[in-house]
């Protein structure tokens, strides 16, 4: 690292905040983030007062490296601001998860993309769309890239987008090449198609390229986030930049479920400790099925939480070898049960709050709905990933590399 980046690395080293106070900012933005739920969903985006102030309480800079003004945290901290934002509203705590999330893979590329993304502004947002159906070419110096991608959330406030595409071999029967390309906002267009019942104001509308030319130096190679081997790591070299993207990536599609189930909880309490049901006179606390229902899902949503921040103290914790492909198998499972866990959770809770629960003013409907919603991403369904983790329990290589 040059003289220049060391001393820039010691400044940002020296105003990085605790992470109790980034928790306490989070805390603090939670009433504005409640009441501006509803326009978040009317307009199908967060509103841009959202994202300034995630910004101006340095949220976004969690897992940003020191060098480009980040605070390089351990994931536990990003990952409780993700669930305290999304437990006052789950699309700000989805977005956030996912244009937050992106800073790690942005440190692993080359660091000539790296300089293009932050070298005159650190602070821009990059949104994403990892299914690999874009069209590549390869060309001198790079590809030619087209296509239109889903799901590409927060993408109205950001001026990057990642985008999965698989490479054809270079040589006939070679081995097949999926990479990340990384797009600046002049060359692709936003296709307003997010029309949605649940997550309304992730705003997670179509990424469409004609032809942008990608260098190869805005290419992040899946094997390489596999094998933990970046090029981004020879200048952001710290332990963090060093665990599998997988992992990290997997937290950011599902966390916000842990949020989101704790804020319909505490909706299921306020209701309950107050109604009487108007058909039989009785109290809702005096009903023995719901209150253990409540009491299994909070029980419930707490454990997935002390589990999932077990395995990032694990991931880096001290070890003399690299983590395990049986321990990341596991890993991968766990994250990809939670948000179906909780949907159900939230969903055996309805029933039991009479009529008025289904009202959209109750405070547990739209998280019903966004939990649902959050079921559809493929990351979010463990059912894909459990072959892989029997297959580690006999000693079977992985089928797929994305843990």
């Amino acid at each position: 690292m040059s003289v220049t980046g060391i001393l820039a690395k010691a400044e940002a080293v020296a105003v990085t905040p605790e992470p109790a106070e980034l928790l306490a900012r989070a805390r603090a933005l939670a009433p504005a983030l409640r009441e501006r739920a509803a326009k978040a969903c009317a307009e199908r985006r967060l509103p841009a007062e959202t994202i300034a102030d995630l910004q101006a309480a340095g949220l976004f800079r969690i897992l940003q490296p020191r060098r480009w003004g980040g605070y390089e945290m351990h994931p536990n901290v990003f990952y409780d601001v993700q669930q305290i934002l999304a437990e006052a509203c789950m699309s700000t705590g989805w977005v956030y998860g996912v244009v937050g999330g992106h800073p790690y893979e942005l440190a692993l590329f080359p660091d000539a993309a790296q300089q293009e993304v932050w070298g005159k502004d650190d602070s821009v947002l990059v949104s994403s769309s990892y299914q690999p159906v874009g069209k590549v070419e390869r060309v001198e110096g790079g590809f030619r890239l087209s296509g239109q991608w889903g799901f590409s959330s927060g993408s109205h406030h950001c001026r990057w987008v990642l985008l999965g595409a698989m490479i054809p071999p270079a040589e006939p029967g070679g081995p097949p090449d999926m990479r990340t390309f990384l797009v600046p906002r002049a060359d692709y267009e936003i296709i307003e198609n997010w029309d949605v019942f649940g997550l309304q104001g992730t705003g997670s509308h179509d990424i469409k390229v004609d032809g942008a030319f990608v260098p190869e130096h805005r290419t992040h190679k899946a094997v390489d986030g596999f094998l933990c081997q970046n090029p981004g790591q020879a200048e952001n070299d710290g332990p963090l930049f060093a665990l599998p993207w997988a992992q990290i990536f997997l937290r950011l599609v599902s966390t916000a479920a842990l949020g989101g189930a704790r804020g319909a909880i505490a909706g299921a309490v306020e209701i309950t400790k107050s109604r009487i049901s108007t058909n039989t006179g009785k109290a809702s606390k005096a009903d023995p099925i719901l209150l253990n229902t409540i009491a299994k899902a909070h029980a419930q949503v707490e454990e997935m939480s002390a589990v999932l921040r077990r395995n990032f103290d694990d991931m880096l914790g001290e070890r003399a070898t690299p983590l395990t492909l049986e321990k990341r198998a596991l890993y991968r499972y766990q994250s990809a049960s939670v948000v179906r866990r909780c949907a159900d959770l939230v969903d055996d809770l309805m029933p039991l709050l009479g009529g008025r629960a289904i009202y959209r003013s109750s405070p547990v409907v739209q998280v019903w709905l966004d939990l649902n919603a959050a079921r559809a991403h493929v990351a979010n369904d463990s059912n894909n990933f459990g072959p892989d983790l029997f297959g580690s329990l006999v000693g079977d290589p992985p089928s797929f590399m994305f843990l």
